[in-house]
Order: structure tokens, then sequence, then C-alpha cells
């Protein structure tokens, strides 16, 4: 009893006792599934109030919301990328406790957290899930934990057993490592372990109620900036209680009483990502009496023209149609294609047999399908299903060569907008500053793959000052706020070609304003291997820095005259889970060399990622850049899940932990790896579900 006493306080069993003894009993129930019970917690990760469940969010789902229990305020994400996991970040807000940023009146934190449930429940066995928070960085909430939960609906029982946060002692704070105590010292994990648990019932969809034991050592958590002025002494309670209530199915709003003395508020949103907020309908040009008396290939060259293509060829040759375009406006090249199969259903004569149908990026070749008019026509009566369809067409993307047929309504202006936001973290005059606005970009595109390049930013929303961070020995992204501050910007001016140098090898050349901080030249040579699974590429830039006053004019004085680049680049592809691998080795901007990992998840258009860098900080004499790790998120989102219509747009936001130098990268415009993805026949395969446009109607 004593050695079991050490780990488990005795005051604490008449509570997990009864907790066990519902566990057990129930435990021959029927398997469930982790919905209903996956509720945020007070920090945003899939939980009851202060402690998590092995619960895991439905897989591709993005939760956001903010929480407050004083003396703490949580602005928090959260996904699950995969099946079985799910990934948190969270900015914790310590109320009324002073922060060393001036201008910012509470002291703010961020961590990510992970979750992994290695076993989803089944009959006779719970979930089970560990979890690992705040590895890395400050580590003012850490801990690992494991969990267990079991349904008996409409109740969820919970019961855990973690360090750190809920701990007998803190963990050790700010390192540049992710630590990770429960794998490197399980015995000393084991021994500052607490057990946590608690139970949800939810009699409807539309509410749930929930008690939990919360065994956080608040007095003693001196990691917590908080602790020396709100928990000088023991929380009167362990013991939370709450109650939460949707009002819609992507809605969460709960109301706890914890720690025995506080009030807690939880307001979330939940959305499954890639899913369009506004059905997306476009209109499939309709002919008129007056189009039908022109000829076939000006009547389709009329339709498509109106559909969304441009430059638009087609020959004719005896029983065989060649129709040639550029896709404008789909985000998906398959479903272009779908919108062609679509209009030529109801417009190719009986006496043409054979359809090839060629999508073009810039007058680049990128991918051929090609069928027989039958087939299009068993498709839409539904005697084919789509993968039959698939396996009787011919789908080709190693092209070299357009057809010899002069393009119509060729676009050689474009243009586009879309909406900015930009954030800054950690600045002098407070933790987080941003500037919101619009980006706008315009297009001359003389010759094949050609492309001059104009881009504008206004930002009438701007609280990023202007500061000059001199702390650093070679200032290549410290300094951005000197660029960031500026509510005017030209982004962008340059010249950009793209060639199919073969079939399989692509190269691309850049050169002017390439980015609002460079100016220079940049060049790329790419290609496909292992039927796309693996891309190869080698890149490098030379660039000086701009004048961050003057937008056609460089930097004087400057550190270095010339920054240079070199990197091989290298991308593992497992399209069947919608993940990309990339490692870019070589020289990054402020000369260190060293190489970059990032991974990306693409969920129906929408792309996270996240990267890690390793470079050798020899060459920087500051202290700010000394064996840092550049590291941070993104998300690109296309516009057409907002518009109700199709778009090639998508809106590209990032964000790294601090700004630094170490790792860094010119922003590079058109890469070939994303040119390449999305025509490789791989792709092709697994978007092939995008072919079809409103078969049925």
């Amino acid at each position: 009893m004593k050695c079991i006493s050490r780990f488990i306080p005795l005051r604490h069993f008449p509570f997990l006792l009864i907790l066990f003894a519902i566990l057990n009993f129930f435990l021959q129930t029927a398997s469930a599934a982790d919905e209903p019970f996956t509720y945020p917690a007070n920090w945003g990760g899939t939980g009851l109030m202060e402690t998590p469940t092995a619960r895991i969010m439905r897989k591709d789902s993005f939760r956001t919301g903010i929480a407050q229990v004083n003396p703490y305020r949580f602005y928090y994400g959260a996904t699950s990328p995969l099946k079985n996991i799910e990934i948190d970040g969270r900015i914790t807000e310590q109320l009324e406790v002073p922060s060393n940023l001036a201008n910012q009146k509470n002291a703010k934190d961020k961590a990510v957290d992970f979750k992994y449930q290695f076993v989803s429940e089944g009959k006779f066995m719970p979930a089970l899930a560990i979890g690992i928070m705040d590895p890395h960085g400050t580590r003012k909430y850490p801990s690992q934990y494991i969990a267990a939960s079991k349904q008996v609906y409409p109740f969820d029982f919970t019961i855990g057993f973690g360090n750190g946060r809920f701990g007998k002692k803190p963990l050790i704070s700010q390192t540049d490592d992710i630590k990770l105590e429960i794998l490197t010292d399980p015995e000393s994990w084991l021994k500052d372990s607490q057990f946590f648990g608690g139970i949800q019932f939810a009699p409807s969809e539309k509410f749930a109620l929930m008690v939990e034991y919360s065994p956080i050592m608040y007095h003693k958590q001196t990691g917590d900036p908080a602790q020396d002025i709100h928990f000088t002494d023991p929380v009167p309670s362990k013991f939370n209680f709450g109650v939460r209530y949707k009002p819609t199915k992507w809605s969460d709003i709960d109301i706890s009483y914890q720690r025995g003395e506080q009030i807690g508020v939880n307001l979330s949103v939940v959305f499954d990502l890639g899913k369009p907020l506004v059905p997306l309908y476009d209109r499939v040009y309709r002919e008129t009496p007056f189009d039908i008396s022109n000829t076939l290939q000006d009547r389709i060259t009329r339709v498509l023209q109106n559909s969304g293509f441009s430059d638009i060829g087609i020959l004719l040759d005896g029983s065989e149609i060649w129709i040639e375009a550029q896709n404008d406006k789909y985000f998906y090249n398959t479903r272009a294609i779908g919108i062609i199969l679509k209009i030529l259903l109801k417009m190719l004569p009986e006496n043409i047999r054979d359809v090839n149908i060629i999508l073009k990026e810039n007058g680049i070749p990128a991918v051929r399908l090609s069928t027989i008019r039958q087939d299009i026509i068993d498709l839409y009566a539904e005697k084919l299903t789509l993968n039959e369809f698939l396996q009787l067409a011919q789908v080709q993307t190693d092209l070299d060569d357009t057809l010899h047929a002069e393009g119509r309504y060729k676009k050689m202006f474009k243009y586009g907008y879309k909406p900015a936001f930009q954030s800054y973290l950690h600045s002098r005059e407070g933790f987080f500053k941003y500037r919101l606005g619009l980006s706008g970009w315009g297009s001359y595109h003389p010759w094949k793959g050609a492309s001059y390049v104009a881009g504008l930013e206004w930002y009438p929303f701007n609280t990023v000052p202007v500061e000059n961070v001199d702390d650093s020995s070679i200032p290549v992204r410290s300094d951005i706020a000197l660029y960031k501050s500026e509510n005017v910007a030209l982004s962008r001016l340059m010249f950009d070609q793209v060639k199919k140098l073969t079939p399989h090898i692509y190269g691309k050349f850049s050169a002017g304003l390439l980015e609002v901080q460079y100016a220079g030249i940049d060049a790329e040579v790419a290609m496909p291997v292992l039927n796309g699974r693996v891309f190869l590429g080698l890149g490098g830039s030379a660039v000086k820095k701009r004048d961050p006053g003057n937008p056609f004019k460089m930097k004087s004085e400057d550190v270095k005259e010339l920054y240079t680049t070199a990197f091989f680049n290298t991308r593992l592809n497992v399209p069947e889970q919608g993940i990309a691998v990339d490692v870019k080795a070589g020289r990054f901007l402020a000369g260190d060399k060293g190489v970059r990992f990032t991974v990306s998840k693409h969920i129906k258009g929408v792309i996270l990622w996240a990267w890690f860098s390793f470079t050798g900080t020899s060459i920087f004499s500051d202290s700010i850049n000394e064996g840092y790790r550049d590291k941070g998120i993104g998300i690109s989102i296309p516009l057409r899940l907002f518009k109700g219509t199709d778009s090639k747009t998508a809106y590209v936001y990032s964000l790294s932990a601090w700004t630094r130098d170490t790792g860094q990268d010119i922003n590079h415009f058109n890469s070939l790896f994303d040119q390449i993805g999305r025509n490789t026949k791989i792709f092709i395969d697994k978007d092939k579900k995008m072919l079809l446009y409103r078969r049925n109607k």
C-alpha cells in the first residue's frame, strides 16, 4: 500500500475506485466511435476541461476557439490531418501577469501539442492515447500522458496518467530540443506522474454534462508565469464541473466551474477541411440559335471560352477530334476535364468517334485524356462507373508539344486579388502584431511558359511597428518588420519563364523584384521519378536586399552585398494519404548550411504544412541565432471554399515561432515541385473523383 501511495495519494482513492468500478462494470458493451465526445478542453485539444481524454477529433476536421478560466485566456486551433492523430496549437495569455515586452499588458506563451490514439475503442477495449504537450521552446505547460476512454452511451469515462503539468513537479523549460521524458526517462516519468480522469454524459446531441478530477498542483508549477502571482496556495478543489451546449452542428459553448473558485467559458467552432461553405455551382454555357449556325469548331470554342477556358485550339481529323485549352478557372485539372466532357456530351456529332483533350498551364501542355464518344455517353448515362471509364480511357502527363492549331481567345493579360493577412510575433512593441488588407497581381504572357508579373499589397489595418532588429549579425529575415510596417508595398515585379526541357524535366528562371524583401535571379530544374512518387531538383538564387522605403532601390551599406543560395531538393509523395515530405539541403540565405524538412498534408485542396530546419549557426556572432532551429506551420486555403464557384486562387498563411535568420530562403514564385505535382499521373489518378461535373443533371 505504501508503494502505491507514492503515486496515488490515499485521499484520491474513493474517486478513482468509483471511476474504475463503473468502467469495468460496463466494459462488456459494444464498441463506439469517439463522437460525440470530441469536445475541446480549455486549451483546445480534445478533452474535458483541464484534462485530456483518449478521444480524437474527426479526421480532416479543424477546430478553432477561445476560452477563459482566470487567470488564463486561451486562443487555439486543432486539426486531425491523419486518422488517430490530433495536433493543436495555442496561445496562452496569463491575465494580470506583467509581460517583458513593451506595450503589452499580459504575458503570453505559445505551444503545440500532439495526441496519438494507438488503440481505437472496441467492444472490450477502451480507446488508448498518448499525448505530448508543449515539448519544445519555452515549455511553460509541458506534459506527457497516457489516457484511456470507454464509452457506454450516453456516458464516456476517462482515466489518465501524466507528468509535468499533471504531475508532481514541473518539467525542464526553455529548450531548443524536443523533450519527451516519457521515452527518454520512463522511470522518472512514472515517478512524477499522477492520475486524472472524468465522466461525460450526453443525453442528447445538443448538450452534455461533465465532471473531472484534475491533479494539477498550481502552487508547485513554478515554470508557470501565473504561479507566483495567482497560485501561492493550493487551489480549493481538484474537481471541476461543466455543461456543454451545441447550438449548431459546427459550434460549441462550454460553461464550467473549475478549481472550486473560477467560472470558465469555452467557445469553439469546428468544420471539415476542404468542404465548401457555399456549394459550388458553375453554370455551363448554353448555346444560342446563333451559335448553332456556326461550324463545330467555332461552337465548341465559344462554349469553352464562356465556361472558363482560353487559348483554345481544335482540330478535326476524320472521325477524331483534338481539343486543347488553357484551364483558367478550375482548381483541379480533373474537374476541368469533366467540364469539357459535359460540354462534348451534347455537342459532338455521331461521326466523331475518338476524343482527345489536352489541358495547358501558361501554354505548357499538362495532361491529356483520350477516350471515345460512346464511353462519354455511357459514363453520363451511368452505364459505366467512373473507374471503368478511366480504365478504358488513356491519361498521359509526359507531354512535350501542343497542337499545331492556332489558339483562340488567348488571355495575354490576367489579374486577380485576394484578402491578405500577415502576422509578426514577439515584436518589442507587443507579442502579436499584424497587418490586414488586400493583395493583387497582374500578369502578361507573351509566349509559352513566359510571365511578366506585378504584385501590389495594401494594408489599411497595420499594427506592425517600424523597428530595425539589429541584434542579429546577419539579418536576412529578422529585419522583416522594416518591410511589413509599410502600408503599401510592391511585392513583385519580375519575369518568369517555365519550360519543359524534355517530357519529364522542367526548368524555370526568374529575374527582378522576386519578393517583398529581395531582388535578383532565381533558377530551378526538377523532374519526377518512380512514376511521380519522388521529385528531384536543383535550385539556387543570387539576390540583393531591397530598400524598405523605396520599392525600386536596393539597400545600401547592407551586411552582405550579395546573398546566394544553392539547394538539392527532393520530395517524397504519398498521394494515397495526401502527404508529401520535402527535404531541402544546401546553402541558405545567411550562408548557413544544412537541411530543412517540410511535411505537408493535402485535404481536398486545403494544404497544411510544418517545417523544421537544422543548419550550422557558427557563422552568426550573435546570441539570438546561435543554435536556433527555424520552424513553423502554414496553411493554404482555396478561395473556392467561400465563393460558391470554382477558382484557382488560394489564400496562403504561415506562422513561424520567431523571426530569426537561420534556415531562411527567398519566397519562390511558382515552385516547380508544385507545378509538377498538379500534373503528374499519380495525382491525376488520386483526383479522378473530381472528374465528373453534375453528372445527373
